[in-house]
């Protein structure tokens, strides 16, 4: 019994992993949507050809994201906010918006 506990839960922080590896593929994506929205323009529509092609369908569910339009949608106005995603996770950020909520 203790060898079935201790490989199920060796096999939940294997695929907690994986996951994290996907979402890292994720936000890199965004970051090069970003990119390509600041020197080209078309970064929304970058990323929402992505997110709706084979691959990124399967990049999103192995992130553990839905790959539904909805979702589509929110990464393109994140794309369109021009905020990259290592400056839109950080505390300073959060703390920020959360001053200019309080302040509006």
């Amino acid at each position: 019994m203790i060898d079935f506990v201790d490989g199920t839960a060796f096999n939940y922080e294997q695929g907690q992993r994986s996951r994290k590896l996907f979402a890292a593929v994720v936000l890199a994506a965004l970051d090069d949507a970003i990119a390509d929205d600041k020197k080209y323009g078309n970064g929304p529509e970058q990323i929402a050809r992505w997110a709706r092609s084979r691959d990124g369908r399967e990049v999103l569910s192995c992130a553990g994201i839905d790959p539904n339009e909805r979702v589509v949608t929110g990464l393109m106005s994140f794309v369109q906010n021009g905020v990259r995603t290592s400056v839109a996770l950080s505390r300073e950020e959060s703390e920020r918006r959360s001053q200019q909520a309080e302040a509006a």
